[in-house]
């Protein structure tokens, strides 16, 4: 008689939108982590969710992902999330422990494919070491983005070269930025388009952010702010 295997789901997470997209691969490395570990552990991976270009510091409840899959965990039988790490699941320590008391109350397991036992046990030993383990990823995080900051500071600084982390919408959707700056030259009744009639046009036409939404109104901001490159060149 075959062994019935435990149903889960794959809960997969990006911060960076630079590092989402066919020619990236955190969402394949999560993606293999969480496959050796069901295949080990007789596990039926039977949904797979994925917050993209996210923070591991937003409340888990507000991210669209994550509610999505909680819906989902209602109806498919599943009782168990599966992450590649803890901070796949979490960076910020208190909302990894918030929102793993969330879970728990709910009747569902989280399981951390890179330490099975993380989320699973609570004897005091076993709580004491995923608060020091979050604060510690916490921490290293909240270090990097410093130690980055800085060196674009010091690039910037003798370059005079804009070096961020994350590109401008003119950098990555030039045409996004040039249709909503024509939608805003447009002079309709009553004055000019609103931020959230240009988003909509845009949706309307295909362009939309990385998650596949339309963009908010503080991006349709930024894209009217962005200089092109031939006013950088003439410092207009």
């Amino acid at each position: 008689m075959a062994k019935k295997l435990t149903k889960a789901v794959a809960y997969l997470r990006t911060s960076s939108a630079g590092n989402v997209g066919p020619d990236k691969d955190s969402d394949k490395r999560q993606r293999a982590a969480i496959d050796a570990y069901a295949k080990a552990s007789d596990v039926e991976i039977v949904g797979e969710y994925y917050d993209a270009a996210v923070s591991g510091a937003d409340p888990v409840g507000s991210r669209p992902g994550f509610a999505a899959m909680l819906e989902a965990l209602l109806a498919n039988g599943a009782r168990t999330i599966i992450v590649e790490s803890p901070d796949r699941f979490a960076r910020d320590l208190m909302v990894q422990l918030a929102g793993h008391d969330m879970l728990k109350q709910r009747g569902i397991i989280l399981i951390a494919a890179s330490a099975p036992t993380h989320f699973t046990e609570d004897t005091p030993t076993a709580v004491l070491v995923r608060q020091v383990l979050g604060a510690i990823a916490e921490f290293d995080k909240t270090t990097l983005v410093a130690k980055l900051a800085a060196a674009r500071t010091r690039k910037r600084a003798a370059t005079g070269e804009k070096v961020e982390g994350r590109k401008s919408h003119a950098e990555t959707r030039p045409e996004a930025v040039a249709l909503a700056k024509s939608l805003a030259r447009k002079k309709p009744k009553g004055g000019r388009l609103s931020l959230r009639a240009i988003s909509a046009e845009l949706a309307a036409q295909g362009f939309l952010n990385e998650r596949g939404l339309p963009f908010n109104h503080k991006s349709i901001a930024a894209m009217l702010a962005t200089r092109t490159i031939g006013q950088r060149l003439h410092g207009t």
